[in-house]
């Protein structure tokens, strides 16, 4: 037998006892250290990453719930923007548009002493189309023209709008009126929603 080992042998029970438990201790100590900790560890960032996937996991779910809801208004939302996007005439219907609204005028009792169209201005996927206007007339045709612009089926706003140097005119007072009508193009090629079925 080894010598060493006869040494610890021959030894109290309480030093044996000892020495087994340092032992013990040590072997204890070297799984905590070496398996049981990193473990833990492991078992944390486990767990918190199987907390963070249920959370997502729930509001997958709470979307997968509620998508036919949000389909539903995904298409009401394109049809919206497909008819708000009609009222924007594209680069030919500018010229009888802007021929309407003379026509408006007209109809309207005024005289069209000045129609001089401006230099476009993009704004994204439209641009503006502003178109000084002068006008004789008075002031109750130039409200029935107002009203007649804001009944066209295209968007046209009526800015600037300036009545002055009032005259008698055939027992009439008529007004110098000068306004700035602008109307909006859509600009071809811009990115638009398209309706099942192939219609822009």
């Amino acid at each position: 037998m080894d010598p060493r080992l006869e040494k610890v042998l021959k030894l109290p029970a309480y030093q044996r006892g000892l020495i087994l438990l340092a032992l013990v201790l040590l072997v204890a100590g070297l799984f905590v250290y070496l398996l049981y900790v990193p473990l833990q560890e492991n078992y944390a960032e486990l767990e918190k990453r199987n907390n963070t996937l249920q959370t997502q996991i729930q509001e997958d779910q709470r979307i997968a719930d509620n998508l036919p809801k949000f389909k539903a208004e995904y298409e009401k939302m394109e049809v919206l923007l497909v008819d708000a996007l009609k009222e924007l005439p594209n680069d030919k219907e500018i010229p009888n548009l802007l021929t309407s609204i003379t026509s408006l005028a007209k109809e309207s009792g005024l005289e069209v002493v000045r129609f001089k169209p401006g230099a476009e201005r993009p704004q994204g996927f439209y641009a503006e189309v502003p178109v000084d206007l002068k006008l004789v007339g008075s002031y109750h045709e130039a409200a029935l023209f107002s009203d007649a612009v804001a009944n066209l089926p295209r968007i046209v706003n009526i800015n600037n709008l300036s009545l002055g140097n009032p005259k008698d005119a055939d027992g009439r007072t008529v007004l110098s009126i000068d306004c700035l009508v602008t109307t909006f193009r859509f600009i071809e090629g811009s990115a638009t929603p398209t309706r099942k079925g192939g219609g822009k």
